[in-house]
C-alpha cells in the first residue's frame, strides 16, 4: 500500500471514531466529576468491550448503595468498591459495588482504600488495602478474586503488613507480573519505617514468596506505586506530599526507572528514589489552581492509535476542591525513553483518545 492510500484510511478510520463520539474531538476533565480517589483501571475490551475504573470506598452520588457508614456521615449511602465502565476512557458510568455484601473486615474499624485490578489466568484479581486513618502499624494489603469485573470479589485474606512485613503503613498495593511469570507486590505510604516497598509474591499471587525478600525502593515521603516495563526498563511512577488536604494539597507524580524489577530505581538525574528530597516531578498542581494534589495514577492504557494514556485522581476547582475527581491525561515518551505529559499539569480539555469501536 502507498503512503497516500494509507493516510486516505487512516483519515477515514479517525473520522469512524469521531463519528462514533457523537462528532466529538475533544473531552474535558475531570471525566468523573466526583469523588474518585486513588483509581485503578482494566482494560476489559476483549472479554466484555469495556475498560473499568475502580476506586477507593466512596459516597456515589446516584448509586442507590443500601451499605451504611457512620463515617461519612449520618445516614450516607457508602460504596465499599465503586465500579465505572466507558468504552472510551472519557465517559463513564456507575457500574455496582464490587462489595455488595460488605468490604473485608480482618482490620478492625478499617476502609477499603486503593484498590488494584489485574486479569490473571481467566480471574479478576483484585489487590486492596485496608486503611485506618493514622494507624500505620494496623492496617494491611489483602487479595479477592472474582469470575467477573464487576463482581462480587471473593476475599482471600492479608497478603503484607506491618506484622508480617515490618513495613508500616502497608497500604497501596500494585501487581506487577514479569515476563518470566513471576509475581512482585509493590506497596507501602508516607511514614517512618514506610516508602516505597517490593516482595516477591507466590505462583498464584495470594501470599508472599517463602523467602520474604522485601526490599526498599522509595523514600517514606512516597505512596501508591505503579511498575510498568517497558524497552527493557523498569518504570516506578510513585506519589509524593499530602494527598487530602483539598486545595492546599500537594500531591504530585514522580517517575523513576531500573533494569531489575527489585530495583535501586534512579531518576532522569541519577537520584536514588530512596532520597527524601527526589523531585522528579512529571504531574503538578495547575498554576492556575484549576487542578490541585493530582497523583495515584491507574494503569497505562494504550489506544488505537497507538497513543499512551493515564487516569490519576486530583482536587478541582469546579467543585471548590471538594472532593478527589478522576482525570485522564495523555503520556509521551521522550527520546531517552523517559515518560512526561504534555504540560506538567492536567489539562482542562484535550484531544480525545482514538478507539476504533
Amino acid at each position: 500500500m502507498n503512503r497516500n492510500c494509507f493516510k486516505v484510511l487512516l483519515s477515514a478510520g479517525l473520522l469512524l471514531c469521531t463519528l462514533a463520539a457523537g462528532g466529538r474531538t475533544t473531552y474535558t476533565n475531570p471525566v468523573i466529576a466526583h469523588d474518585c480517589p486513588d483509581p485503578t483501571v482494566l482494560d476489559d475490551r476483549a472479554r466484555t468491550g469495556y475498560f473499568y475504573v475502580y476506586s477507593t470506598q466512596s459516597v456515589v452520588p446516584g448509586s442507590g448503595s443500601v451499605n451504611k457508614d457512620a463515617s461519612a456521615g449520618a445516614g450516607a449511602k457508602t460504596v465499599n468498591l465503586p465500579i465505572y465502565r466507558s468504552r472510551d476512557l472519557v465517559d463513564w458510568e456507575f457500574v455496582c459495588d464490587g462489595f455488595p455484601d460488605g468490604r473485608p473486615a480482618w482490620v478492625e474499624g478499617s476502609k477499603l482504600w486503593a484498590p488494584d485490578i489485574n486479569y490473571v489466568d481467566g480471574k479478576y484479581v483484585l489487590y486492596y488495602a485496608l486503611g485506618v486513618w493514622a494507624a500505620i502499624f494496623k492496617e494491611g494489603c489483602g487479595v479477592a478474586v472474582s469470575d467477573s469485573p464487576t463482581g462480587p470479589f471473593v476475599d482471600k485474606g492479608e497478603v503484607v503488613s506491618w506484622k508480617g512485613t515490618g513495613v508500616a503503613n502497608s497500604i497501596d498495593a500494585n501487581l506487577f507480573r514479569d515476563s518470566d511469570g513471576r509475581k512482585y507486590l509493590y506497596w507501602g505510604s508516607l511514614g517512618p519505617r514506610s516508602g516505597i516497598w517490593v516482595i516477591p509474591l507466590s505462583d498464584d499471587g495470594f501470599s508472599t514468596a517463602p523467602r520474604r525478600e522485601k526490599k526498599h525502593l522509595g523514600a517514606p515521603n512516597m505512596e501508591g506505586a505503579y511498575v510498568v516495563k517497558r524497552g527493557g526498563w523498569y518504570y516506578l511512577f510513585t506519589s509524593k506530599g499530602s494527598c487530602c488536604e483539598h486545595e492546599k494539597s500537594s500531591y504530585r507524580l514522580l517517575i523513576s526507572r531500573s533494569r531489575s524489577p527489585m530495583g535501586p530505581f534512579r531518576g532522569p538525574d541519577g537520584k536514588k528514589l530512596r532520597a527524601l528530597g527526589y523531585s522528579n516531578v512529571i504531574m503538578g498542581s495547575s498554576p492556575d489552581g484549576t487542578f490541585i494534589g493530582p497523583g495515584h495514577d491507574s494503569q497505562i492504557i494504550t489506544d488505537d492509535a497507538g497513543q499512551d494514556w493515564m487516569l490519576f485522581h486530583s482536587y478541582w476547582k469546579g467543585d471548590g476542591y471538594k472532593e478527589r475527581c478522576l482525570v485522564l491525561e495523555r503520556l509521551f515518551w521522550d527520546k531517552d525513553g523517559w515518560p512526561h505529559f504534555a504540560a506538567g499539569h492536567p489539562s482542562a480539555e484535550a484531544g480525545r483518545p482514538v478507539f476504533n469501536k
